[in-house]
């Protein structure tokens, strides 16, 4: 199989080269090679056109499968289309120990467990229990290939292009798309060329060259964009290190990020037992880099021998600090100066290599008397890890050093984290190895400052317990009085011999999966049924009511949060009681509290919905700059539309969520004067006419103001023809099931 996938896409890439007479880019090569129509002879305009692609593979970890195989199951296909799997990983919270939490994961989601393994089993989707691994790193180790095109239901799905795939976020309907067998659409990415130059050195690390990139560029910066590293700098970086960068490329807005493939992969390849793939890539590794001559929308220079370790936050990712300027400004902006907490792992920083460079910071602190003055958690990235840890000695000097090790799963990241006194809300700083600091994003504790740096500065701050330590300049004092200063971190990129192989996989025989039931128990309220949404009307929208004005900043996680309300997010209607809890109502800076327009009272914001949805009027959301940034979660489209909002419109959106809201059947506008977002008042109702929406053509929303003033203002929109259709049918689902009848 792994020869005829680079047999086709070498072919492919000579037909390629005889239609567009230009050098390419590895995203273009890449993207090119899976296009859907090979016809095309013109090429794509990048960032201006949307095109069809055939996806390789398809990735869903557990808390977004819910309601992916929800919907393919309304797609009415025997089998999935293209090779897919699911991964358990999201849904295990962190609080005992990793023994004592999965036994509690398993208890407590069993129901939403022996849902996705029937749907898994039936449809032929590789299922890995919980324990296995995150998502990410089980396809880095097992599937990530050279060349290759994945999708996944989770924005760090970028994580493959440590291992030169294509790896795009994306919602479940995306992923039941491909599944059903249909192409799977993407506006055509500009390409953000990153030169790297020289070598890591001291205590810098790979995840401080983006979390340098993020200062630069803002969470907006990548916005419908690929960034592509090569240079002599990028060939010295280990294939984990890689995928660290190209993985919180999602906090960028990136829609990827990608590395050539070079040796350090393919030493990665051969350890994780895919010798094979890795023999057939260098055969074709000069089809799996850029071309000499290729141009970039953008062109970044980074000198790897000059960069500095960097700490980013509190409370917003491209929150950037060089190390030698963070006390100072910990000082500054009053941080709490004490680390409350360290924490070590997640899809971003789980890897042998990270884990081991930060078990060498805890011995060098071992060594002299001295364990963290705080409480630090580690996660490894898979069972393959941990088996490798044990075995060579590094979970013993966690051990030692009193670290509390969870499951290989997501945990604290993603918000499960059951951490004792966060209900109190006490100001206070930690420090982690993640790849997000929003607000309440780890512990529920709004007043949590989380600060994100390299798993090896992580370990340095929790042995010094302050956030003013500078490991580079500064000495610790022994329990005997003396001092001394951390050695630069050492890792273990990879270890000797091969991996012990990772068997937590569970398929079934495809000749017995057609008789597989799947499970959905009768009044679950955590796994429902999917209904489909209805028709959207040909000619008019009118009488929508304001449902909420968000002021500043409001992610996924606003719109729908996750650690407790995970256990819902296969149950559409109860997850929708969570509807924009998060995000501050402009008209009184409060969150979760709007003014009801029929009742003249305040109450929640999904409460406002359903009494607007129950009176027969449908409602609309105002957004401010890149609405819905951050994570791939479509629950945070799917509940508008099933509470019966019917436009968002916003000053900009971030990429996923913007085609969510597409997929689902809301109408996603911007401004086309962002100034036009002060004139939405608090009582305003409003009208659209959707006779004259075309692709490219802007449409004009009417305001009615309470005072019986009225107006109207341009607003713009993406829906290319086939998103018409989709937006027609009420949902990309309705128009894939009507269309395969």
């Amino acid at each position: 199989m792994i020869n005829n996938f680079y047999k086709d896409y070498e072919n492919r890439l000579i037909e390629l080269k005889k239609k567009i007479k230009k050098p390419l880019s590895l995203t273009e090569k890449i993207l090119y090679t899976h296009m859907a129509d090979q016809r095309k002879s013109v090429p794509a305009e990048r960032g201006n056109c949307y095109r069809d692609f055939w996806p390789d593979r398809v990735a869903m970890q557990d808390a977004t499968a819910q309601m992916a195989l929800l919907q393919f199951l309304l797609a009415g296909r025997d089998a999935s289309a293209v090779p897919a799997t699911v991964h358990c990983d999201h849904l295990i919270a962190a609080k005992d120990g990793a023994e004592a939490d999965l036994a509690e994961a398993r208890k407590q989601n069993r129901e939403v467990y022996d849902f996705l393994k029937s749907v898994a089993n039936r449809y032929g989707i590789g299922f890995w229990k919980p324990g296995s691994g995150i998502i990410h790193q089980i396809v880095l180790e097992n599937y990530a290939v050279p060349g290759g095109l994945l999708i996944g239901t989770d924005s760090h799905t970028p994580n493959a292009g440590g291992l030169g795939m294509l790896g795009i976020g994306v919602g479940g309907a995306d992923a039941a798309a491909v599944m059903a067998g249909l192409p799977w659409e993407l506006k055509f990415p500009k390409v953000i060329g990153v030169h790297l130059r020289g070598e890591l050195n001291g205590w810098t690390s790979p995840k401080d060259v983006i979390l340098y990139l993020l200062g630069k560029l803002t969470v907006k910066g990548g916005t419908d964009c690929v960034l592509e590293y090569f240079g002599e700098g990028a060939k010295t970086i280990s294939c984990t290190g890689k995928a660290t960068i190209c993985n919180m490329g999602a906090e960028l807005g990136a829609t990827s990020s990608i590395f050539p493939f070079d040796k350090k992969m393919a030493d990665f390849l051969t350890v994780f037992g895919r010798g094979e793939v890795a023999a057939n890539a260098e055969e074709l590794i000069s089809n799996l880099c850029a071309d000499p001559e290729a141009q970039y929308d953008q062109l970044i220079e980074i000198d790897l021998d000059q960069l500095e370790p960097h700490i980013n936050g509190p409370f917003s990712p491209d929150r950037a600090w060089p190390l030698s300027e963070f006390a100072q400004a910990v000082q500054e902006c009053e941080f709490p100066p004490i680390v409350s907490a360290g924490l070590i792992g997640s899809c971003t920083n789980s890897s042998y290599e990270d884990l081991t460079k930060a078990a060498s910071v805890l011995k060098a602190a071992l060594d002299h008397g001295i364990k963290p003055r705080t409480d630090l958690l580690i996660n490894p990235g898979s069972a393959q890890i941990l088996d490798t840890l044990k075995q060579n000695g590094e979970l013993d000097v966690f051990e030692n050093a009193g670290v509390k090790l969870v499951a290989n799963a997501c945990g604290p990241c993603i918000g499960q984290w059951v951490r004792e006194g966060a209900e109190s809300k006490e100001p206070n700083s930690i420090v982690t190895s993640f790849n997000r600091n929003f607000a309440r994003r780890n512990d529920g504790n709004p007043n949590t400052h989380a600060f994100v740096a390299s798993p090896e500065l992580v370990a340095a701050f929790s042995v010094a317990g302050s956030l003013q330590f500078n490991p580079m300049k500064d000495s610790l004092r022994t329990p005997d009085g003396n001092s001394f200063m951390l050695a630069p971190p050492s890792g273990t990129e990879l270890p000797t011999g091969n991996f012990k192989p990772n068997l937590a996989i569970s398929t079934a025989d495809p000749e017995k999966s057609k008789y597989i039931s799947i499970i959905i128990p009768e009044n679950s309220d955590r796994i429902q049924a999917l209904s489909p949404f209805q028709a959207n009307p040909e000619n008019r929208l009118e009488s929508l009511l304001l449902l909420i004005k968000v002021k500043g900043k409001c992610t996924t996680d606003h719109i729908s949060m996750a650690g407790p309300w995970l256990k819902y997010r296969g149950h559409l209607e109860n997850i929708s009681e969570n509807l924009l809890m998060g995000a501050v109502n402009i008209f009184n800076g409060k969150q979760d509290t709007v003014k009801n327009r029929l009742t003249r009272q305040f109450s929640e914001v999904s409460a406002t919905a359903k009494s607007y949805q129950l009176a027969g009027f449908g409602s609309v959301i105002i957004g401010d700059e890149n609405y819905g940034e951050g994570s791939s979660r479509e629950h945070a489209a799917m509940e508008p539309r099933f509470l019966g909002v019917r436009l968002v419109v916003a000053k900009s959106f971030a990429r996923i969520h913007e085609t969510n809201l597409k997929r689902q059947g809301v109408l996603a506008l911007t401004f086309a004067d962002k100034k036009d977002y002060d004139k939405i008042q608090e009582d305003d109702m409003f009208a659209i006419n959707l006779k004259t929406i075309l692709p490219g053509k802007p449409l004009v929303l009417e305001i009615f103001h309470v005072d019986g003033v009225g107006e109207t203002i341009p607003v713009n929109h993406t829906l290319n023809k086939i998103q018409l259709k989709w937006y027609r049918a009420g949902s990309a689902l309705n128009f894939i099931r009507s269309s395969a009848k």
